[in-house]
This record gives structure tokens, sequence and C-alpha cells, in this order.
């Protein structure tokens, strides 16, 4: 005749005394949920068990999308710390040369962008001396440039942030020796009634660093600020 073997008088009291410390353990309780099944038989269906089982399921789907929550939000504030510092950084100076130099300097070091390019559209051609100075920052362009270069020359509506992944880097705007860049985030800069607007392009050579399917409302903070600054030099 066979007994059961008695469990440990230590471990039973332990567990007695701190019975959360196993129901924590959850490979410790599906042990136990298994056994009792097990001794129950298989002709029996375990109405508790299975609702377990859904509760246990639908727990980890909270934790996967708390976890999802969690990691956007700081992935938010990180974006937003970022664009507040490059807005500091760009209002530092008091010379327009020194102003848009630093777009390509340290705000496109801040931003973690490979380059940034400033589009205007002007009815004069693009001799103009400052311009010849800026040309690895600023480009000048015909009226309707902008609008054809954000539709790709289909027409429709225009945004003020486009986000998109490039396959042949335009010359008018990266110059022949940005044939690398793979991916843009182009704000559209309207200076003011009676003014042409602007352009300014974020290039990088990850093709996944801006892309349709993400947020776009840092980045038309940041070209709110900047349409502002342009203004008070255009003025």
């Amino acid at each position: 005749m066979s007994s059961q073997p008695k469990i440990d008088d230590a471990l039973r009291e332990a567990i007695i005394s701190r019975p959360d410390v196993i129901l924590d353990d959850k490979d410790l309780m599906h042990a136990l949920i298994a056994a009792n099944e097990r001794a129950m038989g298989g002709n029996i269906v375990d109405l508790r068990g299975l609702a377990m089982e859904r509760l246990e399921a639908r727990l980890d789907r909270l934790e996967d999308t708390h976890r999802s929550v969690i990691a956007a939000a700081y992935e938010n504030l990180a974006g937003t710390n970022q664009i507040h510092r490059a807005i500091l950084r760009m209002l530092d100076p008091t010379e327009f040369e020194a102003f848009l130099r630093d777009l390509s300097g340290e705000v496109a070091q801040i931003l973690r962008v490979d380059a940034v390019k400033l589009v205007l559209e002007s009815v004069q051609n693009d001799n103009d001396p400052a311009v010849k100075r800026l040309g690895d920052v600023l480009s000048v362009a015909e009226p309707g440039f902008i609008d054809t270069y954000l539709t790709v020359g289909r027409g429709g509506t225009v945004r003020q942030v486009t986000l998109r992944q490039v396959q042949d880097p335009a010359p008018e705007i990266y110059g022949q020796d940005g044939r690398w860049v793979r991916s843009e985030a182009c704000l559209k800069l309207d200076f003011g009634e009676g003014r042409l607007p602007g352009l300014l392009v974020m290039g990088a050579e990850d093709p996944h660093m801006f892309g349709p399917q993400q947020g776009t409302d840092l980045l038309a903070f940041f070209g709110g600020v900047f349409e502002r600054a342009m203004r008070r030099w255009l003025g």
C-alpha cells in the first residue's frame, strides 16, 4: 500500500505564511494547475482552469500594450527635447549667414540628420553672391518648384510636412554629391502674404529615418518656429 509523500514542514510553513510568492510565480502556478487537471482526469472540463488561461492571455496582451505605450512615451519625450534643443540653437545667431550655416552644422547634429537644406522660390536667379556663399545650405528655385517637388509632379494637396523615402535625390536640393540621401523630411514654409514660399529639407542616409507612417507634430512645430525666424530676417 503506497502513501503520498508528506510535504516538508518548513516548506509548508513558508507557503502558508507567504502564499503570494506562489501566486506570483507563473511557472509554479502552471505546474499546480496541470497537476490538478491530471488528478481530475481527462473527462472533466475545468472551467476555472480555462478562465485562468484566458485571463493569462489577456494579461500578456495588456503587458505588451503597456510596454509599447511606455516606449512610445519615452520616444516622444526624447523627440520633444531634441526639437527644443535644436530650436534654441537655431535662435542663437545674430547674423543671417550664421543662422543659415548653423542649420547644416549644429542644428543638423542635434536633430541627428545628415543634411539640412533651405530652398527659396524667387523670380531672380541664384547668382547673388550671398546665395553662392551659402550654397551648401541655401538654393533658389523658380516659382512653383516646391509644390511640384512635394507632389512629385502629380499635383494635389500639399501637406505642411512630408516624410518619405528617397530613391533619386534631387540635385537641385542636395547637389551632385547628395546621392547618398535615402529618406527626407520636407517642411513647407509660409513667409507671409506677398512672399513666395520656402522649403526646409532634412535628409538622412538611413532609409528608415523618415517615413509616411511617422507623426509630424514635432516637425510641424519646428517648421512654424523656423518660419517666424525667417520672417524676421526677410523683414
